[in-house]
């Protein structure tokens, strides 16, 4: 099971919403410390996820989540789309691990375990978002076109005039301006054309590659960093059994000597 799936199964189906995507970040400068558990003292994988809700309207969230040590997965901070002002990738010109995310109350300056990681982060974000949005702006235009046929509806019936009409009529069309406004859509800046264009979904097959050849590739430095552990320690092993075997035949040696002395010093006494 990959870290994605297991992250999927402990953290949001649980809570009826299905993971996108989640990426490994550290953050790119230090920050407080906020409270951790007991014993955890900052050994920590943090995990910077988008997730949908399965129940309608869907919802898009950002969320943090973290690991501590080898336990289970954690859910700690969470954001709406809505909330989420900016998305920075740092560097238009070049692959980059970095990446800002700007909400309504925080910026978190972020680096991914890899440039490609980064990139499929960005993408899915955007096409979510791109996605939310536009099925926001239906769902208002469609809500102000009901509002629109009610207005017409009474206003054919033909209610009769009050004093209170004029200024009611205002209040209502002033708080109906402000529903149908729709909230301020995510800005992406400073993000690779390839990452938000139109031939994005074949850079997103080969940025799933890289990230996977990045993760083999780690995998198995970490594999070869234990294996040569381990021959060092058979080494020592070796090497200290060795000198036990040395050590045990000088002493022999040396037994045969004293041996081979007594009993020629016995054979002289006997010759007498």
């Amino acid at each position: 099971m990959t870290i994605q799936s297991a992250i999927n199964k402990e953290v949001f189906i649980p809570h009826d919403e299905r993971l996108l995507v989640a990426v490994e970040v550290r953050r790119r400068k230090r920050k407080r410390m906020s409270f951790l558990p007991t014993g955890a003292k900052g050994d920590y994988v943090t995990f910077i996820c988008v997730s949908v809700t399965n129940t309608i309207p869907h919802q898009l969230l950002i969320i943090k989540v973290k690991q501590f040590g080898s336990s289970s997965f954690t859910r700690r901070s969470q954001w709406t789309v809505e909330q989420l002002r900016q998305v920075n990738g740092i560097n238009p010109n070049k692959d980059s691990p970095e990446f800002d995310l700007v909400f309504d109350n925080a910026t978190d300056q972020w680096v991914a375990s890899s440039s490609a990681e980064k990139c499929i982060f960005v993408q899915i974000l955007y096409h979510a978002c791109q996605t939310y949005w536009e099925g926001k702006a239906g769902r208002l235009g469609k809500v102000g076109h009901q509002r629109r046929a009610s207005q017409c509806a009474r206003r054919n019936v033909g209610c009769g005039p009050s004093d209170s009409a004029p200024v009611s009529a205002s209040r209502t069309l002033k708080g109906r301006r402000q529903s149908n406004i729709p909230p301020r859509e995510t800005e992406f800046i400073n993000c690779q054309s390839k990452l938000t264009g139109d031939s994005c979904t074949m850079n997103l097959v080969i940025y799933r590659c890289k990230a996977f050849f990045n993760r083999m590739r780690s995998k198995m430095v970490a594999n070869q960093n234990r294996s040569q552990v381990r021959v060092h320690r058979a080494n020592v092993l070796g090497g200290q059994h060795g000198e036990g075997l040395t050590r045990a035949e000088d002493k022999t040696v040396e037994l045969m000597h004293k041996a081979q002395h007594f009993a020629d010093i016995v054979h002289k006494m006997a010759l007498k």
